[in-house]
């Protein structure tokens, strides 16, 4: 065991995580010439497309220091902060991490929530300033920023490259020197944290672990705590760059199990893997149960694929530990899910995924926020959609969730950020001037207000500088109502939106006038309205597709046009009456677009 080490990178967006892991692969000799390409670990197509990483990847190199052999244990984490909860994951399964922080770019806010992570679970933590080999790099700049945020020595930063491989020999060292061994005891009963799984469709489950204490063989009956189910380990083994079966792993290991579950929800990350004939006292305590904070409505475009999108679902739950989902179903669009987001990034790459591995076509609903409705009777309600809001009769309060928003940019970018935050109803708390001409300043605002489109107005006006960062804090009382669209009268569930008073006039109107391009004409006149209540506060028609029926009707007495006009019109009558319009999907994702 004193010759393990488990690690992870934890660095912001862009910071050259994957880079400097391919190149630490290399060095190791992990990975042959043949089969090396760039962003190795990186190995969903979208990863690859996008240039982010979305899934935290573990892989086991073996490396010689001083002759002695060493087994280090890597995992690769994403930096975007839609993805912290693949963080949080791989920061349980880890003694150490490599902070990579960009020299061109200094200390992001991400950077900074990542090594608070990293700090609450005592990990070693070793900073590296990568993009050396860049003209535009600040080494000493941002050597003080790190020194100010961990504590360290100077001389302990390691300057490296991923590009061009500088320093990695240094990162290897300071990993075998410095990253504690896993502390357990192999003979004690066993004892693993899962911590990620993926569903493969011939072998069923593959559950990921890290062993506390014990040993696990194979072929031994193997027990989950949190479910109950006992199974035989098929197969075990380590992550290497393919899996490679073991006899035995003991306690330190990280590794893979196969044991033929085929259902889905028989596998829970952060549940204990312990074994039937000797188990273990407690449940190992994992990580926090994630807490949603954007929330959608999924639905299939054909009502028939309504269980095979449970199946994908279930399947990417597995994958993907952060997306939580339960039934719902919708007048306009029949049976699906509502489904609880990390955020914006992170439904749209669920989308994307739904699409791409299962082959499914879904229809997503507009993002909101949970809100807590108070009845008049002092009963609270959770609300995920705007139609499970109490009448307005019994209603007494809304309650919407705010946010501390921490946000970090060039000293230039201030007003226009403080502006954004303030139009976003933001209430400014804190503001500290950072070295080098940056300033951190920190809002209070609604979840709501950033849900849609916050993240890359922030970037666009900072020219992509300002890092965000934000934790719930609670709820507020807020002045909200539920802004309706009306079809012809009728309502469609799928467009209400909950919306504060002041901006839902704005926004109903520019709904209807976006709605009007988008619904194709009918034979008859479509009237769009918005509506607050029984209030009608904006209004747009679809013009019927007309015909010119009296063209045949020429010379002779106007009574025939009269005639033909009459009959026409109660054609149209009954034609409103039973015909029925529907929206399109682009109306829905126009809708989610409006800024």
């Amino acid at each position: 065991m004193n010759n393990i080490r488990n690690f992870c990178i934890i660095a912001h967006i862009d910071h050259g995580k994957s880079t400097l892991a391919d190149r630490l692969l290399q060095a190791t000799g992990s990975v042959s010439e043949r089969d090396y390409q760039d962003q190795l670990l990186d190995d969903m197509d979208l990863e690859r497309e996008r240039g982010i990483t979305i899934k935290s990847h573990a892989v086991q190199m073996n490396y010689k220091h001083q002759g002695k052999d060493y087994i280090l244990n890597l995992i690769d984490t994403p930096g975007h902060v839609d993805f912290s909860y693949e963080v949080s994951r791989s920061i349980a399964a880890c003694e150490g991490a490599l902070l990579i922080v960009d020299a061109t770019q200094g200390v992001q806010a991400q950077t900074i929530s990542n090594v608070f992570l990293a700090m609450e679970h005592d990990l070693e933590i070793i900073p590296v300033l990568n993009k050396m080999d860049l003209d535009a790099a600040m080494p000493e700049e941002v050597k003080d920023q790190i020194e100010e945020l961990i504590g360290c020595e100077r001389d302990d930063i390691i300057a490296a490259s991923g590009k061009t491989g500088i320093g990695v020999e240094d990162i290897l060292s300071a990993i075998v020197n410095k990253v504690p061994a896993p502390q357990g005891d192999p003979n004690a009963p066993l004892q693993a944290l899962i911590f990620d799984s993926v569903y493969n469709q011939y072998r069923g489950i593959e559950a990921y672990f890290k062993i506390q204490n014990g040993t696990i063989r194979k072929g031994e009956l193997v027990k989950f705590i949190a479910t109950g189910k006992e199974y035989d380990a098929d197969e075990i083994g380590v992550l290497k760059l393919k899996q490679e079966p073991r006899k035995e792993l003991k306690a330190g290991d990280v590794g893979y199990i196969i044991s033929g579950i085929k259902t889905a929800k028989e596998v829970k990350v952060g549940d204990t893997l312990t074994s039937k004939e000797r188990p273990c006292e407690e449940a190992i305590a994992g990580f926090e149960d994630v807490k949603p904070m954007v929330f959608a409505g999924i639905y299939p475009v054909d009502a028939d694929d309504y269980e095979d999108l449970r199946e994908s679902m279930e399947k990417l739950q597995l994958n993907d530990a952060s997306l939580t989902f339960e039934p719902e179903s919708s007048a306009a669009l029949g049976f699906g899910f509502r489904c609880g987001f990390l955020g914006l990034l992170h439904m749209e790459i669920i989308q994307e995924r739904l699409d791409r591995e299962f082959d499914m076509d879904v229809i997503t609903t507009v993002p909101n926020v949970s809100y807590k409705a108070y009845t008049t009777k002092g009963v609270m309600t959770e609300v995920h959609n705007p139609s499970g809001l109490p009448s307005v009769t019994e209603l007494d309060y809304i309650e919407e969730p705010y946010i501390r928003a921490q946000i970090i940019s060039q000293s230039e970018y201030v007003g226009q950020v403080m502006k954004l935050c303030i139009e976003k109803r933001g209430e400014l708390k804190n503001q500290i001037y950072l070295p080098n001409d940056r300033v951190e300043v920190s809002f209070e605002m609604p979840l709501a207000e950033i849900v849609f489109d916050f993240y890359d107005k922030l970037k666009s006006i900072s020219r992509g500088y300002a890092s965000f960062d934000y934790h719930q804090t609670g709820y507020e009382k807020a002045n909200l109502a539920r802004l309706d669209i009306l079809l012809n009268g009728e309502m469609v569930d799928a467009l209400s939106t909950l919306i504060h008073r002041d901006n839902a006039y704005n926004f109903g109107r520019r709904m209807c006038e976006k709605l009007k391009e988008l619904i194709p004409r009918q034979q008859f006149d479509i009237a769009i309205q918005a509506a607050i209540g029984a209030k009608i506060i904006a209004r747009e028609t679809v013009k019927a597709v007309r015909k010119d029926v009296t063209a045949k009707c020429y010379g002779g007495d106007i009574t025939r046009k009269r005639k033909l006009l009459e009959k026409q019109k109660k054609g149209k009558k009954r034609m409103r009456q039973v015909g029925n319009v529907e929206v399109p999907q682009q109306a829905f994702l126009a809708v989610l677009k409006l800024d």
